[in-house]
């Protein structure tokens, strides 16, 4: 039989937790060794109480075998911590998921410089804008971006992350059969087809507050460091950011305003000693970029040959095409257009900076939209 099996079968394992089954692993050698052992067996490793041992004394693996093969019918790929495959910086953590459920290509992580970026799901105007342009810029000189695709800032830098050139990794708190929330079911398409969505949960498994915790130590255990965009005085990204100083990764932290609560953990972060960034360069800068550059059609450093607006309707959502036709009148600062449309500040600033991005606009020197032609 299979020893992913076994491995599945212990990571299944409830209240278990990754810090006890690798103990289990490095005592035992082998988790088939673990499953053959015996209650008296197990007693000798310290931190299990009766309920673990009555655990593990289930030696049922129909359920394993059963998510195997879900997993060959939907494509999904199943990497153990045994596995070649499996980046060696986040086996190094401190309780590393023992499987990782993969729904498209994990890029060579080891490889490359990878950079998490995380922070609140509600989010202003501010954090969208710097998460995007953050996503967009760091994929596009070859960094890796991973991100807890969640909504806010996670769902912001990985929509720009996408439009770069580096596979994009986001690390769900579900099975990689679900989408959570549902709405970004687009979203968790565009990161399969780019690079992967991962998660330790196998297929069917349901998005539970527990998992996002456990979630964020798998998103700082692959990066090299952490980006925090935006966060108030208790958010998950701390969390992260928690994991990751606790790693030896490093943590940037974009500065926010002083009186925005939605800032108030964060910049207490520059407090306490983080590195911070204003452009998504000052990151650049911590590391060697060895990858090789290309440009893809829509960089923003080449200016679109001629836009003819009645020509849009099916490369832009309504939202850019009224911006752009005001743009094209001449309504050219963001005020401008926030009041001559019925569409909220938010979704006004993400369509600006997308449509930057795919070099349909441009900044003047006094900071007005232009048409990019």
């Amino acid at each position: 039989m299979s020893e992913t099996v076994y491995w599945i079968w212990l990571a299944g394992k409830q209240g278990i937790g990754a810090a006890r089954a690798k103990a289990l692993i490095e005592y035992f050698g082998t988790p088939e060794n673990v499953y053959n052992s015996r209650y008296n067996d197990y007693r000798d490793i310290k931190g299990l109480n009766k309920s673990h041992l009555n655990e593990l004394m289930d030696k049922d693996l129909s359920p394993s075998e059963s998510i195997i093969l879900k997993c060959q019918k939907l494509g999904y790929k199943i990497l153990t911590i045994s596995d070649d495959e499996y980046p060696q910086r986040l086996r190094n953590i401190y309780d590393p998921p023992l499987v990782l459920y993969i729904r498209g290509t994990l890029p060579k992580i080891d490889d490359m410089h990878v950079v998490g970026v995380v922070g609140t799901r509600r989010c202003t105007p501010y954090g969208v804008k710097n998460a995007q342009t953050t996503g967009y810029k760091l994929s596009q000189n070859g960094f890796v971006v991973v991100t807890g695709l969640a909504e806010g800032i996670d769902t912001a830098a990985t929509r720009g992350a996408l439009k770069g050139i580096t596979p994009t990794v986001g690390v769900i708190g579900c099975g990689p059969d679900l989408v959570f929330p549902a709405h970004n079911r687009e979203l968790f398409e565009e990161v399969a087809l780019s690079g992967a969505v991962i998660s330790e949960y196998s297929p069917g498994t349901p998005a539970v507050p527990g998992h996002f915790p456990s979630r964020n130590r798998i998103i700082s255990g692959l990066s090299n460091g952490v980006a925090v965009i935006e966060a108030p005085a208790r958010s998950g990204a701390l969390i992260t950011t928690e994991r990751a100083m606790e790693e030896g990764r490093d943590v940037f932290v974009l500065p926010g305003n002083v009186d925005a609560a939605t800032c108030a953990g964060s910049n207490r972060l520059l407090c306490e000693g983080a590195i911070p960034f204003i452009t998504p360069e000052d990151i650049m800068a911590q590391y060697i970029v060895s990858h090789k550059r290309t440009k893809k059609p829509f960089d923003n450093n080449v200016a679109v040959d001629y836009i003819d607006l009645d020509k849009l309707t099916d490369k832009l959502n309504d939202n850019s095409k009224a911006i752009m036709k005001l743009v094209a009148k001449g309504l050219a600062t963001e005020d401008e257009i926030i009041e001559n449309t019925n569409i909220d500040a938010p979704n006004i600033l993400s369509a600006l900076t997308l449509l930057e991005l795919d070099g349909y606009l441009r900044r003047d020197i006094m900071g007005r939209w232009e048409i990019n032609s």
